[in-house]
């Protein structure tokens, strides 16, 4: 058993962790569930409206996010933690980063594919790209990859954490808690 790690998050790190981490859950559900839906069901429009809409939001916070964990470096780690696990947390934690930023750009590109505006909470955003159904097939399928990926990075985030809380007991959930 290792002594505690006495340093937290700052309090914004740790709501803009937490609110991504509910949203990315809420979301990912959400797409596999409108997915998996008959193209003619009548609730499917309204899902990926919502689907679309909070992907944006979720864009918009991950960059807030980003720039404000670039501005405000990681608390040290424990001096207990060996160097492969550090190695890997920080490349978890890029990865991570990096699919909350890419999986919006696919999902919006893919919904824009077919040379429409999209509806985001009730604005028009215009579509970035002439029309192309096999494009939008292409960035479909990178959409769903990366979220499959995500959902994959983030277990691994959430096991090390259940490791070091259950297994480690060195406190290192109290620092985002």
């Amino acid at each position: 058993m290792n002594p505690p790690i006495p340093i937290r998050f700052d309090p914004v790190a740790r709501l803009l962790h937490w609110t991504m981490a509910f949203l990315l859950i809420g979301m990912v559900m959400l797409g596999f569930y409108a997915a998996n839906l008959k193209p003619d069901d009548p609730i499917a429009p309204r899902l990926f409206h919502w689907h679309r809409s909070l992907g944006v939001f979720a864009f918009v916070l991950a960059v807030i996010r980003l720039s404000w964990r670039l501005r405000h470096p990681l608390p040290p780690f424990h001096a207990a933690m060996p160097e492969w696990e550090r190695r890997d947390t920080v490349r978890i934690e890029r990865g991570l980063y990096l699919l909350i930023l890419v999986i919006p750009i696919t999902g919006y590109l893919a919904s824009t594919a077919d040379g429409k505006a999209v509806s985001v909470f009730g604005l028009e955003l215009p579509a970035l790209l002439e029309a192309d159904k096999a494009r939008g097939t292409a960035l479909a399928a990178a959409h769903f990859g990366t979220a499959l990926l995500l959902t994959t990075l983030a277990t691994l985030h959430i096991l090390f954490v259940f490791k070091h809380h259950h297994l480690d007991r060195d406190g290192l959930l109290s620092r985002m808690w």
